[in-house]
C-alpha cells in the first residue's frame, strides 16, 4: 500500500507556498506517495484521513487557524503522523497558537537587514542520515532567520549571524542558531529548516538535499 502525503499551502504569497510545494511534491511521488495538495485548513478536520498520513507537510505563513483545525493537525502528529517543513511556512505559522509552536520547535521572531547578499549553513550532526554527507553550503540572496527554539531539539545544523546586517546591537556578531533540527510531538516525528524563503533556495542542491531527506525521515 502506497504512503500518504498531504501539503496544505496558503497563507503570505511571498514565501511562495505553492511554487515550494511544487518542488517537493514530485519527489514523494517518485518515492511511491500517494500525495494530496490542499489549500484549505479545514483539510485537517478529517480525522479519518488525517490518522491515515504517514506525513503532512503544513506550508503556510501567518494567518489563522481554528481550535478545530488545530486539535486535527496536532492529533494527527501526536498519533504518530510524521510533520516536516521550512522557513516561515512551518515556523512562522498562527502566531498566537502556542501548541502549534511548541509541536514544531520554533518561532520566527526576526531577520537581519531582509534578504541579504549570502550566509553559511553549517552542518553541525554529520552522521545522522538526514545530513551524512553534505558538506556546508551557502545560500545567495534570501534571509538569514532568528529563531526562538525548543532547547529539547536535536540540531542538524546552524548558521552564525556575522552582525554585517540589520541593527549591530540586536544581531550579535558571533550568535550561533539552531538553523535545521527534528524532535517529536508524541509518536510523530518533526523535520524543519529554517530556509526557503522562496522555492529558489531550494535551487542549491545541499538545500534540497536535506528537505527531501527530511521529509523521508519525519515519514510514519
Amino acid at each position: 500500500m502506497a504512503k500518504k502525503a498531504l501539503f496544505v499551502w496558503g497563507g503570505w504569497d511571498g514565501h511562495t507556498p505553492k511554487q515550494s510545494v511544487d518542488v517537493f511534491a514530485p519527489f514523494l511521488e517518485k518515492q511511491g506517495y500517494d500525495v494530496e495538495i490542499s489549500s484549505a485548513l479545514d483539510s485537517y478536520l478529517d480525522e479519518a484521513k488525517m490518522q491515515a498520513l504517514d506525513l503532512v507537510i503544513p506550508t503556510w505563513t501567518m494567518g489563522e487557524i481554528t481550535g478545530d483545525q488545530l486539535k486535527g493537525l496536532l492529533g494527527a502528529v501526536r498519533s504518530g503522523v510524521g510533520c516536516a517543513g521550512w522557513h516561515g511556512c512551518l515556523c512562522d505559522s498562527f502566531r498566537q497558537n502556542v501548541n502549534y509552536q511548541w509541536m514544531t520547535g520554533g518561532q520566527w521572531v526576526a531577520h537581519p537587514g531582509g534578504c541579504i547578499p549570502s550566509y553559511t549553513v553549517n552542518i553541525t550532526d554529520k552522521k545522522h542520515p538526514i545530513t551524512k554527507g553534505i558538506s556546508d553550503f551557502v545560500l545567495p540572496d534570501t534571509e538569514q532567520y532568528y529563531m526562538h527554539v525548543d532547547p529539547a531539539l536535536h540540531v542538524l545544523a546552524t548558521t552564525k549571524f556575522s552582525g554585517e546586517h540589520g541593527d549591530q546591537d540586536l544581531y550579535t556578531a558571533g550568535t550561533v542558531m539552531p538553523y535545521a533540527w527534528t524532535k517529536t510531538w508524541g509518536k510523530g516525528r518533526v523535520f524543519y529548516v529554517s530556509w526557503g524563503h522562496t522555492n529558489k533556495d531550494f535551487d542549491v542542491p545541499e538545500a534540497r538535499k536535506i528537505v527531501e531527506r527530511g521529509l523521508l525521515w519525519a515519514s510514519k
